[in-house]
């Protein structure tokens, strides 16, 4: 008996009494009907439970005994203690959450993981320098998605829903804080969200490389303080794990350009790069997971969002190129270093494969990833860039990327998601100017 999972003898058990109450139904009669409703509504909850896992497993999920300390700080977050999020002041409540997270966060490591006071402070410098400053569009468009579903679905979002989304939503901007720690160290950039990189911060250095992993780690100890409990908490892990290694693959193809020729910058190399680096997690991975906690699990659904969202990445992608030659760097937050660091971009790869002269051409072979920033080098590839008409082309390649994009609303909404989604991140990033 042993070997029979619980729910099975439940249900055989439950039959079982059912079976013998049929067939002798007429004590039934007998009964006082004070009695005989509590009779008929314990029945009905024995029929209930033998449907469902044991209470325990649900509410109380086992810690690993591999993992686990003696006398750990609960596992489970108090979202109660966290500031209540208002969708009328969306900003400012969501950059709220992240403090308390950041709290939260590094509060226990002295008791959990033997972290002395400065490094702990450390940790706690670092995440303020690095999880903040941005547009945090990618955050907030969880708590965006997930309510729009639910609104759709014909409920409100709870307090509660509202800021579970905000925290899945630091967990993106965290998880693009990782990679940016890292990807500034790898281009040796200069500046980033309009300050240093944090690699040129006195005293950091290498140790950028350290922190970088420190704050992936985080993202996943924070999935686990807070949604431990909570039926798609492993289908969350497998999102972040899957998300990352497709963006991990993509930095790995656009590292990969140092070692390849000009000639081999072509567009369907682009295309991979910036699909798997950008697209997966700044566009899909934000409406998968307010799907999640608003209860979507059909994978049509998940298929039907997916390839709208991946074609708004890559033409997102495009513009991010554009804004790196001809947007001012205050304007963008940091210095452009596309041409100094040899990237396959789109402008690049229309203008070497397309539009140049070969005298244009040779120019580039002679220069591209080998001039250093603001240098007459840097400028007159800037300068090649305009001669063979690549602003015009980038105005009729964004005028024909929102065109794709909406020829997916039907797609989109026979899957029963709400096309309003799709349209809230357009709306974000078309035609944007930094």
């Amino acid at each position: 008996m042993s070997g029979i999972p619980p729910i099975y003898l439940r249900i055989a058990s439950t039959v079982c009494s059912l079976g013998v109450l049929a067939g002798n139904y007429q004590w039934l009669l007998m009964l006082p009907h004070q009695a005989l409703i509590p009779m008929l509504l314990s029945i009905g909850t024995l029929i209930a439970l033998s449907f469902i896992q044991d209470p325990e497993v649900i509410h109380e999920p086992q810690r690993c005994p591999a993992t686990d300390w003696k006398n750990p700080p609960p596992a489970v977050g108090v979202r109660d203690a966290f500031p209540k999020f208002d969708r009328k002041e969306p900003v400012n409540s969501f950059v709220q959450i992240c403090e308390s997270l950041i709290e939260e966060c590094t509060r226990d490591l002295p008791k959990t993981h033997e972290i002395p006071e400065m490094e702990q402070k450390w940790i706690v410098d670092m995440l303020e320098y690095n999880v903040k400053g941005g547009k945090m569009n990618r955050g907030l468009m969880v708590i965006e998605s997930g309510a729009v579903i639910m609104k759709a679905q014909g409920r409100e979002p709870t307090e509660d829903d509202l800021k579970k989304l905000a925290i899945l939503g630091w967990c993106i901007e965290w998880l693009q804080a990782w990679l940016l720690v890292a990807d500034d160290f790898m281009d040796s950039s200069e500046t980033r969200r309009g300050q240093v990189c944090w690699y040129k911060k006195e005293g950091v250095d290498e140790i950028a490389i350290n922190d970088a992993f420190l704050i992936e780690m985080l993202v996943y100890r924070v999935l686990k303080r807070h949604f431990w409990m909570e039926p798609y908490y492993m289908d969350l892990v497998d999102l972040f794990m899957e998300t990352t290694f497709q963006t991990e693959c993509g930095q790995l193809l656009d590292l990969q350009c140092k070692n390849v020729t000009l000639q081999d910058f072509t567009y369907s190399r682009w295309e991979l790069i910036v699909k798997y680096k950008t697209a997966f997690y700044s566009f899909y991975l934000p409406v998968a997971l307010g799907m999640q906690v608003a209860g979507i699990r059909e994978q049509d659904a998940y298929d039907a969002v997916r390839e709208p969202l991946l074609l708004m990445g890559v033409y997102f992608q495009a513009q991010d190129d554009y804004l790196d030659a001809f947007a001012p760097p205050e304007t963008l937050g940091k210095i452009g270093t596309d041409i100094q660091d040899k990237k396959c971009g789109w402008l690049f790869v229309q203008a070497y494969h397309q539009l140049c002269s070969p005298e244009q051409k040779a120019y580039l072979d002679e220069h591209y990833g080998k001039c250093k920033v603001q240098t007459p080098e840097e400028q007159k590839i800037k300068d090649i860039y305009k001669e063979v008409g690549l602003e015009r082309k980038y105005t009729d390649y964004e005028t024909k990327s929102f065109q794709d994009i909406l020829a997916f609303k039907n797609q989109v909404q026979e899957a029963n998601v709400p096309w309003e989604i799709i349209e809230i991140f357009l709306k974000k990033v078309y035609k944007r100017t930094k």
